[in-house]
């Protein structure tokens, strides 16, 4: 018997809800990536009433910066929430790009028919980073438990120093260069002659746009009060490039001119993001209006170890100069086919970068009236994992509150030289 030909289905973006991003050490210094995520997925689970067992197919999310006991965070999470504890649950991680990539994972299954329903988002707290035992100390408490005997056990421990007792802590570099991400974005900037003026006026318009959306209640139905916040932390509303050019360089000291500031880089964050996937049926039964649909996705990784350790283009967070270029040629498209454009702002300079990739490779010119409109994370900070959902939601409400058809592109850069790009759709 020949097997039955597949029929892939249009995937549905109905809802999403995170709670506000704080800024490390803050108001979320002792909330864990579970709680937040709870929170998250509480939100979404009473917005659109999917208490009931069943509602949802699946739930499938992740977080960069993990303890152990995060191991299964998605199901606890699920266990924990609102939702009803028969929902499987699975993580998934690819640093900055987690969120879309869980995004991509329960659209996948559902355009398959394999599930009708899905909810897909991330969470990580820079706060609350797990901090390792000194790897000697690890080792020697490995040979004691090896041990065949109490005098074993007491030599083997006899060989702890003080020195020993200092744990690992995360560093924000590359295992491969030793650099912070921040470093190696200093060299992309450098590479493709990004300024600090144009770098200080992007990151000024983020928070801008930003505090517009808040105050015409853009994200009334987007953002779930949480520990006593209601907006993002890091917003600054006031802010102008004249304010942020008063900031002293952080980043790639070590060359002259140095353009990089706290202002145009984005904070250390603690927060959590979900949202809510289906099948076009799912929804008409339920009465619940899709926002926009995703229609195509793509990720890439470039050596950012030959390039921009060497100083060339190909830097840590330009992954989405392929990306986004394969998966147009694919669809059929160019940049102004798009009514939106969501680029993650891990740095002002890589957004401008990444701009200036897509027109030298003939994409051609994104109208900055048009780039990320509603603010991105230089204004909202970025808790890794939760970025990507966060867009996606930001996204398919922004196609959803104009009158005609228009796409959306979201462009997301990742550690480890990866990034992750989708398109979204409103007919």
């Amino acid at each position: 018997m020949s097997p039955q030909k597949m029929s892939v289905r249009r995937v549905a973006v109905v809802g999403g809800a995170r709670i506000p991003f704080a800024r490390s050490d803050g108001p979320y210094a002792t909330a864990s990536n579970q709680q937040m995520l709870t929170a998250a997925l509480d939100g979404l689970v009473a917005r659109h009433g999917l208490q009931e067992p069943g509602a949802v197919g699946e739930f499938v999310a992740g977080a960069v910066l993990k303890h152990s006991r995060d191991f299964n965070l998605a199901r606890e999470t699920v266990l924990g929430s609102r939702l009803h504890p028969a929902t499987p649950a699975y993580d998934i991680q690819q640093a900055c790009g987690t969120g879309l990539q869980a995004v991509i994972a329960a659209a996948n299954k559902i355009a398959l028919g394999q599930t009708e329903s899905a909810v897909a988002g991330g969470a990580d707290t820079a706060s609350d980073a797990p901090l390792g035992v000194n790897d000697s100390l690890r080792r020697i408490l490995l040979e004691a438990r090896r041990a065949k005997s109490p005098g074993g056990r007491v030599k083997a421990l006899a060989k702890v120093r003080p020195g020993h007792l200092v744990p690992d802590i995360p560093r924000n570099a590359e295992p491969r260069t030793g650099l912070s991400m921040g470093e190696h974005a200093a060299v992309t900037a450098r590479a493709w002659g990004i300024g600090r003026a144009a770098q200080d006026e992007l990151a000024a318009a983020s928070h801008q746009r930003l505090a517009a959306a808040y105050e015409r209640g853009f994200f009334q139905d987007l953002v779930i009060p949480f520990r006593g916040l209601a907006r993002d932390q890091n917003l600054r509303p006031g802010s102008t490039a004249e304010k942020l050019a008063s900031l002293k360089p952080v980043f790639g000291l070590d060359h002259p001119d140095p353009t990089m500031t706290a202002g145009n880089s984005t904070p250390l964050t603690d927060g959590a993001a979900t949202v809510l996937l289906a099948s076009e049926e799912w929804a008409r039964e339920r009465g619940l209006e899709p926002l926009a649909y995703l229609t195509a996705y793509e990720t890439a990784a470039v050596d950012f170890v030959g390039g921009d350790v060497a100083g060339g283009e190909d830097g840590l967070l330009m992954a989405p100069a392929y990306a986004v270029p394969r998966m147009l040629e694919r669809a059929g498209l160019g940049l102004a086919d798009f009514d939106l454009v969501e680029i993650h702002e891990a740095f002002a300079s890589q957004v401008l970068a990444t701009l200036a990739a897509w027109e030298k490779r003939g994409l051609g010119t994104v109208d900055r009236a048009r780039l990320n409109v509603a603010g991105s994370s230089l204004a909202t900070g970025h808790p890794f994992a939760a970025t990507g959902a966060r867009i996606v939601a930001t996204l398919a409400k922004l196609l959803a509150e104009r009158d005609t058809p228009a796409r959306g592109l979201i462009s997301i850069c990742a550690a480890g030289g990866q990034g992750v790009t989708a398109i979204l759709e409103r007919a």
